[in-house]
Formats: structure tokens, C-alpha cells, sequence
């Protein structure tokens, strides 16, 4: 018995089972179906047209720009380490030279200063001139040896290989602030104990009345010592010097991780710090007030100033900077306007300090605290919203991802291995794991 065309409404008889819809058709409404499905071919060629024209366009240079700039500044930190190694064997050498060479030039002023004194007085012994040649003719002697035995150098072939630099593809697996756990440890803080702390790999920093202390990833105590250097505004981490820089309101300051000793490396004269972040070479600190400077300083072979981005470039003349993160080339500044009370976050590249990207908050600035950042992976912003008692999750490309409350009031966070984070509070710091 044949069967019915599968159409609503059509009484003609099927000629063909559809494979694709199982549906038996007409040759009417067969061909139908057909020209219908290569109607939907179109517009995906249309879409693989659009995307070989996103291809060809494609700036490979500006994907790849932040790794080649981190091979520079590789190569900028190696050539200063080879010429801060050359300048140490030269002073050596002269060192030696005047060792060697400064008794026997002593020797012979000693010799000239005795002959002009008996020309002087007109008077002399055979016995003197036999003792001066004598001495001379040693002297001449000793010379000759000096030139004979020289110096030998001895240098090794700076030794290179393929492991000095790994390139390797990384996929960055972006933290969901959803996922933050209850807190699992408590690190209470006394009275009198600044809120700056920072983290690496191993240790986290924090001051408690009247230590800065270090703990490790079990929260155990493992180094301290006495603070006396006053006021600490904010801390970072620098990799290249494996110090700790932590900023007071003038001074500049390094904490050795092994031995806890504290050196004062700058002091600015009548402005004060606000803030500081580093990368690999380099240490970005923000003076605090309106119209904030940011100052650039070399890390190594010592702190020195380099350069002072001042406004319009980092903010206007009513608006201070009150953080500074460096990430991956960039440099995140939260923005606060002393006018209207607003604040935004901007995203800067730190070679031009050109602007990325920036957001404005539905924030007032109310309690005259200052915001605070860090960076997440995936090139992603957490804030810290102390007015309204939230985290703010921002993404790689200015918006916001995601936002919860927080509770007591948080005041700084920052990120403690791959998915511990610790939020700071008025009286302790709080560890949470995230995903």
C-alpha cells in the first residue's frame, strides 16, 4: 500500500523517504525540502568568508606582541648583568694594579724627595750614592719582574643552551568568583597592624603589630622581625631581585625572604608613596595625592629612578591613583575623582601608558579609603569595593563578570597560588579557595 505524503494538508503520494528528517514526501514538497536545505549553505559560506577575511587581517605581531617584549627584556637583563660583571673585574683589576704598582711608586718618590735634599744642601757621601743606586738598581729590578710575570686573565665561554628560555602554550584557566569557598583560615591581625600584604610563590607577607611576619601555605609562622620603619602603604613582590619591596610613606624598602633583613633603597623628598607594583625589570610606584605620578625604577644592578609618568598621562589633575597592578605588560590604575566622588578602573599598557581600556563604577567615593585591585588569570581584575562591601570580578576586556558580597567589609585581596585567595579585612585576613 503506498504511503501518503507526510505534509500537513498534502494528499499526494510519497515518493521518497527523507533521510535527514525521516519524513516520506512528494516530488513536490521532496524538492522543496532540498532547495530549503541548500538555502542554509549560504549564509555559512557567508561565515567562512567573514572569518578568512578576520584571518587575513589578523595582526599576528599584536598576539604575540607582550612575549616578544618579555624576550626583550630578557635579553636588555642579561646585557646588563654580562656589563655589571665587566665593570666588577675591571675595578679588580685596577685594584691589583695599585696594590702592585703603588709601594714601588711610593719608593720612588721616597729615592727622588732623599736626592733633592742633597742637592739642596750641597752635601753628600760616596756611602749615600752607593745606597741610593743600590736602592735603584733593586727597585729596577722589581719593575722588571712586574712587567715580566704581567697578568693572566683567565674567562670561560658564557655557556647558552635552548633551556634558558621555554616557550610553550599555555592556556590560562579563568578563576569563577562564584566558586569562592567559606573561609578555611584565619590570620588575625592586632591593633595597630598596617593592611598591606603581598604573596609569592611560597610565603605571604604581613604586618602584625610590631612584626613583619612570613607565613607558608600551611599559615605557619616560618620568619619575622621587628618593623620600626613606620607607616607601610603598600607591598609587592619582585622575582627578579627575590625581595620583597614593601613602600613606606617616603622610603623604599627590601625584605630579604631568608634572612628578614629590612634595607631602605630611595627616599622621595617632599611628595609621599601611595602604592606599588613591579614586573620583571622594573618597579612602578604612585605617589599619593591628586594628579599622582608614577614613578619607574630599574631593579637591577640596583633601584634607580628611570623615568616619572605624570598627568594628564596617568590621571587628571583632580583624580589620585590609589592602585597599581602590573600584569602581563599592562598596568591596572584604580582611579578615584576628588570632584564628584567617582571611580573607575583603567587599563594601561606600561611601555606608553596608552590607554586599553577603562570602567566606571556605580561607586561613590565615600569613606575616603583607598580602592584597591589584583590581577586574576586570563588577564582578569578583582575589586575590592569597601563601600559596598563586594567583589567585583572584572574580564580581560573591561566588563564586569561577576560580583558578590562579602562579609566583614573587604579591604585588599590578592591571589595565593593557583586558588587561594585572601581577602583582607579591618582585623584579619581571611584564606579561601576559588576555581
Amino acid at each position: 500500500m503506498s504511503q501518503s505524503c507526510s505534509i500537513e494538508k498534502c494528499s499526494r503520494t510519497s515518493r521518497w523517504l527523507c533521510d535527514c528528517c525521516e519524513q516520506y514526501l512528494c516530488l513536490q514538497h521532496l524538492n522543496e525540502h532540498n532547495v530549503s536545505l541548500i538555502s542554509q549553505l549560504n549564509p555559512l559560506t557567508d561565515e567562512i568568508n567573514a572569518l578568512g577575511d578576520r584571518l587575513e587581517t589578523l595582526s599576528i605581531h599584536d598576539a604575540i606582541a607582550n612575549c616578544r617584549q618579555k624576550l626583550e627584556d630578557w635579553r636588555e637583563d642579561c646585557h646588563q648583568k654580562i656589563d655589571c660583571l665587566f665593570e666588577q673585574k675591571c675595578q679588580e683589576l685596577d685594584q691589583l694594579v695599585n696594590e702592585i704598582v703603588g709601594p714601588h711608586r711610593e719608593e720612588l718618590n721616597q729615592i727622588n724627595l732623599k736626592i733633592t735634599e742633597f742637592i739642596d744642601a750641597q752635601e753628600t757621601t760616596r756611602q749615600d750614592i752607593e745606597l741610593l743606586r743600590s736602592t735603584i738598581r733593586q727597585l729596577e729590578r722589581n719593575m722588571n719582574n712586574i712587567e715580566e710575570a704581567c697578568f693572566t686573565i683567565n674567562t670561560r665561554p658564557l655557556v647558552t643552551d635552548d633551556t634558558l628560555i621555554s616557550i610553550e602554550k599555555v592556556t590560562e584557566h579563568e578563576l569563577d568568583l562564584s566558586t569562592l569557598s567559606p573561609v578555611y583560615k584565619t590570620i588575625h591581625r592586632p591593633q595597630g597592624s598596617f593592611r598591606p600584604f603581598t604573596c609569592n610563590d611560597e610565603y605571604l607577607l604581613i604586618h602584625q603589630e610590631p612584626n613583619l611576619c612570613l607565613y607558608d601555605r600551611k599559615m605557619n609562622i616560618v620568619e619575622q622581625t621587628l618593623w620600626p620603619c613606620g607607616a607601610i602603604q603598600d607591598m609587592c613582590w619582585s622575582s627578579t631581585l627575590e625581595k620583597f619591596i614593601v613602600l613606606g610613606k617616603n622610603n623604599i624598602f627590601l625584605v630579604d625572604e631568608h634572612t628578614m633583613s629590612i634595607d631602605n633603597v630611595y627616599t622621595i623628598k617632599e611628595r609621599q608613596w601611595l602604592s606599588c607594583t613591579c614586573s620583571d625589570t622594573v618597579l612602578f610606584a604612585c605617589t599619593n595625592g591628586r594628579a599622582s605620578s608614577i614613578m619607574e625604577f630599574t631593579l637591577f644592578p640596583a633601584i634607580e629612578l628611570i623615568r616619572e609618568w605624570k598627568h594628564p598621562l596617568t590621571c587628571s589633575k583632580d583624580e589620585f591613583i590609589v592602585s597599581t597592578v602590573y600584569n602581563n605588560g599592562n598596568l591596572a590604575l584604580m582611579i578615584v575623582n576628588v570632584l564628584n566622588k567617582s571611580l573607575r578602573l583603567e587599563l594601561k599598557y606600561a611601555k606608553t601608558f596608552d590607554s586599553v581600556w577603562l570602567f566606571q563604577f556605580n561607586i561613590n567615593w565615600v569613606q575616603k579609603l583607598a580602592f584597591r585591585c589584583c590581577s586574576l588569570p586570563g588577564n582578569e581584575w578583582l575589586v575590592v569595593d569597601y563601600e559596598s562591601g563586594r567583589l567585583i570580578q572584572i574580564s580581560r576586556d573591561g566588563k564586569v563578570k561577576k560580583t558578590i558580597q562579602y562579609h566583614p567589609t573587604p579591604c585588599r585581596a590578592m591571589l595565593f597560588d593557583t586558588n587561594i585567595l585572601a581577602i583582607s579585612t579591618t582585623d584579619e585576613i581571611n584564606l579561601h579557595t576559588i576555581h
